[in-house]
C-alpha cells in the first residue's frame, strides 16, 4: 500500500535531530527522502554513542526511510549535482546556521530560480533575525531561553530544571513536518511553492503558550512571579513502587474517596469544590500519598481502575516496551538492519486506514544511494566514476 506522500521528493540537507526527525516523518508517509551528507563523516549522529556494528541508535532512530547521497558541496561539481537534484524535488529542507546556504549559492532566491515551485524549508535554533541568530545552539539552550527550564522547576524562585529529553529538537521536527505537509497541500491546490522558516525557540514558545503562559495572556495583568501550583508531582509511592493518579472532576474525586474508603474527605471543607481542592492542592496530595503507601502498585491499580479513577503504572523504559497497552497499540516494531541486525523502533504514531506505507527502509549507510540517485537524474557511469575519483562524491 502506498503512503499519503507517495511521489513527493524531498532534498534533506539537515543533520542531528530536529531536521532528520521531520524528514523521517515524511519518509514514514512514503515521501522519497534524499539525505545529502558530506563525504567525510556525514550526519554527526552516525558517530555518537550507543552503537552496534558501527551503527548508532540515534542515527537509526531519526533516519529510516531515506536514501543517503554524499556530496562535497564546497566544490563546483558538488554544487552542480545538488542543482540537478533540486530540479527534481518538491521540497528542500536545511538546518545550517542562517546565511550558510546563501553563501553556498543555495538560498531561497537561488533555489527558486532553479525550481520556481519549490517548498524551501529552513530550520534554525534561535531564529533568523535578532542578536542570537548566528549563535550555536543545542537543545538545553532553547529550554533555558524559552522559559521551559523555569516552568519545569515549578516556580520562578526555584532552581531551573531541564526536561530530561531533547524536547525542543523533537517538537521542532514535528512542527516542521506539519508545516511541510500544509505547504504541499497548498501546492497541490495552486501549484505554488513557498519558503517556510521555523526555529526551535519559536516552536517551544508556541508549545508552552497553550498550558503554561496563562499568567501572561491578559495584557496589563501579567504576573510578576510565577509560583508553583504544587511541588508535589502526581507520582505516588506505593508499598513497592510508584504509580500515577490524577483526579480533576467531582466524579473522579468521589470515586477516589470511595476507593480509599475515606467518605469523610467528601465533606472536608477544604475539598468541597474543584476550586477548593485546587487551592488546597498540597494537603490533598499529601493525604492521597499517605493512603497509597498502604498497598502495592498492583493492588492499587486494580482497585482504582475498578472505581474508574484515572491511574497508570510508572514504568522504566525496559518495562514500557513490554507493557500490555503498548503491545496492544502495536507501536513498536522489530526489523532487520543489514549491519546492526535486529533493531527495535517505534513506528509513526498516526495510523492511516487507506495510506499506510507498507515497506520500511532501514536507515542507509553513508553514501549508500549516491550512485543510484545520480544515475536517476541523468549522470552517466563515467561521470559518476570521475566524480568519485575526484572525491566530489562518496559511494558505498
Amino acid at each position: 500500500m502506498a503512503g499519503a506522500l507517495k511521489g513527493v521528493r524531498v532534498i534533506d540537507l539537515t543533520s542531528m535531530i530536529s531536521g532528520p526527525s521531520a524528514t523521517m516523518i515524511l519518509g514514514d508517509q512514503d515521501a522519497e527522502i534524499i539525505k545529502i551528507e558530506n563525504t567525510l563523516v556525514g550526519d554527526y549522529t552516525r558517530i555518537v554513542s550507543t552503537q552496534r556494528a558501527g551503527v548508532s541508535a540515534a542515527y537509526l532512530n531519526n533516519n529510516r526511510n531515506k536514501k543517503s547521497v554524499c556530496i562535497d558541496l564546497k566544490t563546483d561539481d558538488g554544487k552542480k549535482i545538488l542543482k540537478e537534484l533540486i530540479k527534481t524535488a518538491d521540497v528542500i529542507v536545511q538546518n545550517f546556521r542562517p546565511g550558510v546556504m546563501d553563501r553556498l549559492g543555495f538560498g531561497y532566491s537561488d533555489v527558486a530560480t532553479i525550481s520556481p515551485n519549490i517548498i524551501y524549508v529552513s530550520i534554525s535554533g534561535f531564529g533568523f533575525t535578532g542578536p542570537y541568530k548566528n549563535k550555536p545552539v543545542y537543545d538545553p539552550l532553547i529550554q533555558a531561553l524559552s522559559g521551559l527550564a523555569t516552568i519545569q522547576a515549578g516556580s520562578d524562585e526555584d532552581r531551573p530544571r531541564l526536561v530530561r529529553t531533547i524536547l525542543p529538537d523533537k517538537l521542532t521536527g514535528l512542527g516542521t513536518a506539519q508545516a511541510i505537509t500544509a505547504a504541499l497541500f497548498h501546492k497541490a491546490k495552486t501549484g505554488e511553492g513557498q519558503e517556510i522558516k521555523i526555529s526551535m525557540l519559536d516552536t517551544v514558545v508556541s508549545f508552552l503558550w497553550g498550558s503554561d503562559m496563562g499568567g501572561h495572556t491578559f495584557v496589563g495583568d501579567e504576573l510578576e512571579k510565577e509560583t508553583a501550583q504544587s511541588f508535589i508531582d502526581l507520582i505516588y509511592e506505593t508499598k513497592e513502587g510508584f504509580i500515577s493518579v490524577a483526579v480533576q472532576s467531582d466524579k473522579e474525586w468521589f470515586n477516589l474517596c470511595d476507593a480509599f474508603n475515606k467518605k469523610e474527605w467528601l465533606s472536608d471543607p477544604r475539598f468541597l469544590t474543584a476550586e477548593l481542592r485546587h487551592e488546597n492542592i498540597n494537603k490533598r496530595l499529601e493525604l492521597i500519598q499517605s493512603e497509597l503507601k498502604k498497598k502495592t502498585s498492583g493492588e492499587w491499580l486494580k482497585l482504582l481502575t475498578d472505581k474508574d479513577v484515572p491511574c497508570a503504572p510508572v514504568l522504566t523504559r525496559k518495562e514500557m516496551i513490554n507493557n500490555e497497552q503498548v503491545i496492544a497499540n502495536d507501536i513498536i516494531k522489530i526489523s532487520e538492519h543489514p549491519s546492526a541486525g535486529k533493531i527495535r523502533q517505534s513506528k509513526l504514531a498516526a495510523s492511516f486506514s487507506v495510506t499506510n506505507k507498507d515497506e520500511i527502509l532501514s536507515a542507509p549507510s553513508h553514501g549508500q544511494d549516491t550512485h543510484s540517485v545520480l544515475l536517476g537524474v541523468g549522470f552517466t557511469e563515467s561521470e559518476i566514476s570521475k566524480l568519485r575519483n575526484n572525491k566530489v562524491i562518496k559511494t558505498s
